[in-house]
């Protein structure tokens, strides 16, 4: 009895692994700033369009709504929301996700990822 018990608490465990996994941690909104400044503003800003579509707000946006960015065909017909899942996976490989659009940089690293994704989220206001 105690053996079955310990094989579906393990069980139990490893399945809620998989569902929090680290594309889901909490991240540190802080270094995510840091990350945000080395990574990412070559192209991007919170408040500017440059090369790539402003960020401020980011989260909880819908793809390919930012007024006066001239987005891929792909990302305008997407129906993806910005959240914690479908930022994560446009940051690990955003031709997977939406195949046809333009970004070629991916972040490798998923606390790095998750980081930049929480400091979106506090500069979006969420």
């Amino acid at each position: 009895m105690i053996r079955r018990f310990t094989a579906v608490t393990v069980s139990w465990q490893f399945l809620f692994a998989l569902t929090v996994g680290p594309a889901f941690a909490a991240g540190d909104a802080e270094r995510g700033a840091q990350l945000y400044e080395s990574r990412c503003t070559g192209c991007h800003s919170l408040d500017a369009n440059r090369v790539g579509p402003m960020h401020r707000g980011v989260y909880g946006r819908k793809a390919g709504t930012v007024a006066g960015f001239s987005y891929s065909p792909a990302v305008k017909n997407s129906t993806i929301v910005w959240d914690e899942a479908t930022l994560d996976r446009w940051l690990a490989n955003p031709q997977e996700l939406i195949p046809g659009q333009r970004m070629g940089f991916r972040v490798a690293l998923p606390e790095d990822r998750a980081d930049i994704v929480a400091y979106l989220r506090r500069e979006s206001g969420k």
